[in-house]
């Protein structure tokens, strides 16, 4: 079986939810706690053994590629203060020299167009999705280790309550293995009351590359967009899909509540600024 080495990150959106913060800055590079959201994410990927983070690009979106380069002036300067840790931090964070690859979406054609712009560096591998928008703490691990024993496609899903179903991607659930199950159907977005589970697709996926050939020609769906759904559905023909059930909680960082609340929850994980962090919350809570 081939490895995940490939993990295809798209960031060409505008953001709007969180307009005017992202009127001139990427919404990925909004910080959560001490790190932009994009980085969280290929941190993410790289700790489930992911190699090589192509980021799906278009206008106003250079200084995510600049994040992660090389500072020269800010290293030498580091390097004259004796910052040893600090330099060794931000070197750390950086992918390998080669790769990082950066390619432009030039039209706001949707996510399966943006994964199809992946097609020539990706190549014929199975490869990773990985929505920066959706923070996790080790989902992508628990997808390469779903990969590892069912091979095919995954999707990462997690349960919301029915009422809130309305709002998502859902997956139907078949033959059930532990935390994972075969996905027997997908709809996007289904009228309340009408959707097959409580499962949503939560921003996380591994697809074998036949998707390029059907996003090709996929014509448009919803919102006029070339849309990831429907493409994986056609292959949902000739190949399976599995669900991985999450263990933890994804936060929509593109939503006002998802970003504060991952801020939070993130803080509380640092072992440097919990104790204080949770004292001051609970000050403002009284």
């Amino acid at each position: 079986m081939t490895s995940i080495r490939k993990a295809v990150f798209p960031v060409a959106g505008l953001g709007t939810r969180f307009l005017p913060a992202t009127k001139a800055m990427p919404k990925e590079m909004l910080t959560v706690v001490d790190r932009p959201v994009i980085q969280h994410v290929v941190e993410e990927a790289k700790a489930a053994g992911i190699e090589q983070f192509i980021f799906i690009t278009g206008r106003g979106k250079s200084v995510i590629e600049d994040h992660f380069d090389k500072a020269y002036e800010l290293e030498r300067i580091l390097e004259e203060r004796n910052k040893t840790q600090d330099l060794q931090d931000l070197r750390s964070d950086l992918p390998k020299a080669g790769y990082a690859m950066f390619a432009r979406q030039q039209a706001p054609l949707g996510l399966g167009h943006a994964v199809w712009c992946a097609r020539s560096i990706v190549g014929n591998e199975p490869f990773a999705v990985i929505l920066p928008d959706m923070l996790s703490h080790g989902s992508m691990q628990q997808m390469v280790d779903a990969y590892e024993k069912h091979g095919n496609n995954i999707i990462a899903v997690e349960e919301v309550a029915p009422e809130e179903t309305h709002r998502y991607g859902i997956v139907s659930v078949g033959s059930k293995f532990g935390n994972t199950f075969e996905i027997t159907g997908m709809v996007e977005k289904p009228p309340q009351g009408t959707a097959p589970s409580n499962f949503i697709i939560s921003g996380r996926y591994i697809l074998q590359p036949e998707i390029f050939g059907l996003l090709e020609n996929q014509a448009q769906g919803a919102g006029g967009e070339i849309q990831l759904t429907d493409a994986m559905l056609r292959l949902a023909e000739t190949q399976k899909f599995y669900g991985m059930h999450y263990h933890g909680r994804t936060y929509d960082t593109g939503s006002k509540i998802g970003f504060l609340l991952a801020n939070v929850a993130y803080a509380l994980k640092d072992p440097k600024l919990k104790d204080t962090f949770r004292r001051e919350v609970e000050q403002l809570l009284k």
